[in-house]
């Protein structure tokens, strides 16, 4: 079966992402022109994840590959903005993400990773479904990639929102996580 237009677009999504990264590390103070490319290329992507879940629930185009493909968008977009605007950190004057940000929202990501993992080798199959606080979480971390692009002073609000969410939704997506490993144990006997 053919990749649907929805799907394309995903794809789309993950091929932005190598250029939203070089121009990413390219910010500096003398070509600070790299920084807008960015946030252009960030918002283009940011756009483009509605309107694939747009396309797909509105015109059936909802597939597996869709259903793996966008998620993996979202998170390889996402986890390489923290780490580049991390890296690029003293090139930024005044707002910059710090250390044990990063890191927490980055393990929260690796901790659901290898927890589909888990649940794929034992049960053979693995639902990805986005719930509120998943959402929320991927929101509120839009949220301060984009402050930080742009340099707003209050983005460091922003920090302890989008990390309490993202605990929450971390545990939130761990107990699920287990419930379902613990039906398929009891389905499997």
């Amino acid at each position: 079966m053919a990749l649907t237009f929805a799907n394309k677009v995903t794809v789309g999504r993950i091929l932005i992402v190598p250029f939203f990264i070089a121009t990413v590390m390219y910010i500096s103070p003398e070509h600070d022109y790299f920084r807008w490319l960015a946030l252009a290329l960030f918002i283009v992507a940011i756009v483009s994840d509605i309107i694939d879940g747009y396309i797909a629930r509105t015109r059936g185009q909802k597939t597996k590959a869709g259903a793996i493909l966008d998620p993996l968008a979202d998170k390889i977009l996402l986890i390489s903005a923290f780490i580049c605007l991390y890296i690029k950190r003293a090139d930024f004057t005044d707002i910059h993400f710090p250390l044990w940000f990063v890191v927490a929202i980055i393990s929260r990501d690796i901790i659901l990773l290898l927890g589909s993992m888990i649940i794929q080798l034992t049960t053979g199959k693995l639902e990805i479904e986005a719930n509120r606080s998943g959402k929320f979480t991927a929101f509120l971390q839009i949220v301060c990639v984009l402050g930080v692009l742009l340099q707003l002073k209050f983005t460091f609000v922003f920090w302890y929102v989008a990390l309490i969410v993202t605990i929450i939704s971390g545990v939130i997506y761990i107990k699920e996580g287990i419930k379902a490993l613990n039906e398929s144990s009891i389905s499997g006997d």
